[in-house]
């Protein structure tokens, strides 16, 4: 990431994906300016990432408990292998994929992410007219 930004928060990691043996470089991403998300990438190659937006609220829930019905869902490992394994299942028209992190890593993140916009507090950062000029922009 060539530019920082004071209000955002990037932890990147290796996760397993689809039980796989070796793990794949991932980037969890949060910015004030999109207070009410996060962002996880997986890089598929050397300057290739693909990108899942989902609720930070969906995180912050799936750490403690299942969470999520549609296309992302989150929850601890109800093994008995693992106690600190975090399973979020991603779910698109061209796929499915199972992947494992750890879930310190991810409180860490959400706790920086808490730390820049407390949870409640979201409206506050979000820029609504940005948000709508955004969405009414022609695009070609």
């Amino acid at each position: 990431m060539d530019n920082v930004d004071n209000n955002a928060v990037h932890q990147s990691q290796f996760v397993y994906l689809n039980g796989c043996a070796t793990p794949v470089l991932s980037r969890l991403t949060f910015a004030a300016s999109a207070p009410f998300t996060v962002a996880l990438a997986f890089r598929v190659e050397p300057d290739e990432w693909v990108e899942w937006e989902f609720a930070r609220d969906l995180l912050l829930t799936g750490l403690r408990e299942p969470a999520g019905i549609g296309d992302i869902r989150i929850r601890p490992d109800l093994s008995d292998q693992d106690d600190d394994v975090l399973v979020i299942e991603l779910e698109s028209p061209d796929g499915y994929a199972t992947v494992e992190i750890s879930r310190q890593d991810v409180r860490l993140f959400l706790d920086a992410s808490i730390a820049l916009v407390p949870p409640g507090s979201e409206s506050e950062h979000l820029d609504l007219d940005a948000v709508i000029a955004n969405l009414t922009t022609a695009r070609p």
